[in-house]
C-alpha cells in the first residue's frame, strides 16, 4: 500500500516562505515611511529620483494636501510603492542624504579653521595662503583684526560672520 502524498526522493521540493502579517505590515509601513520622505524632497531633488510618471504624480499631490487627504495619499503612495523596485529609489534618497551630511561636514571643518584663523593669526593666514594662492591675505589679516577686536569689545560678530563667508568661497568653489 503506498501513501497518496509522499513525493518520490529524486523530485525536489519547493520551499514555502511563510511571511507573518507584522512583517507585513512593517514592510508596508516602510515603504509609507519612504514615501514621506519623497514627498518631503523638494522638486529639483525629486527630479533626481527614478520614479515613474504616476507616482511623481501622487507625490506631487501629496504636496499639496493636507491633514487627512495627506494621510490617505501616502498610503495611496505606500501602496503604489509595493509595486515597483524601490531599490533604485532608495540608493538615490541615500545618494541625497549623504550629499548633505558631506556638505555639513565641510562646513564644520571651516568653522573650525575660522576659529583657528582667529586664534592663531599670521601662521593660519600662511597655511591657508600655501592652500590657496590666489587669495587675498590683506583681506585675511584685515578680517581677522577686526574679528578679534570685536570679540574683545564684545560687538556683533560680524567679521567672524565675513571670514567664515570668504572661507567658504574658497575652499568649496574648488
Amino acid at each position: 500500500m503506498s501513501r497518496k502524498n509522499q513525493k518520490a526522493p529524486w523530485e525536489e521540493e519547493e520551499e514555502i516562505i511563510w511571511v507573518s502579517k507584522s512583517e507585513m505590515k512593517r514592510d508596508m509601513e516602510a515603504l509609507q515611511k519612504i514615501g514621506e520622505e519623497l514627498v518631503a524632497l523638494k522638486p529639483n531633488a525629486l527630479a533626481k529620483i527614478p520614479l515613474d510618471d504616476a507616482l511623481r504624480d501622487a507625490i506631487k499631490d501629496a504636496q499639496r494636501f493636507k491633514n487627512e487627504a495627506r494621510r490617505r495619499q501616502l498610503q495611496l503612495i505606500g501602496k503604489m510603492m509595493r509595486q515597483i523596485e524601490i531599490e533604485p529609489i532608495q540608493v538615490a534618497l541615500d545618494k541625497l542624504r549623504n550629499k548633505h551630511s558631506q556638505t555639513t561636514a565641510q562646513l564644520h571643518k571651516l568653522e573650525q579653521k575660522r576659529d583657528a584663523l582667529i586664534d592663531n593669526g599670521d601662521s593660519m593666514i600662511n597655511e591657508i595662503m600655501a592652500e590657496h594662492p590666489h587669495a587675498d591675505r590683506q583681506r585675511l589679516r584685515q578680517l581677522v583684526r577686526q574679528a578679534s577686536k570685536e570679540k574683545t569689545l564684545n560687538k556683533p560678530a560680524k567679521a567672524y560672520r565675513e571670514i567664515f563667508q570668504y572661507l567658504k568661497e574658497l575652499y568649496l568653489k574648488d
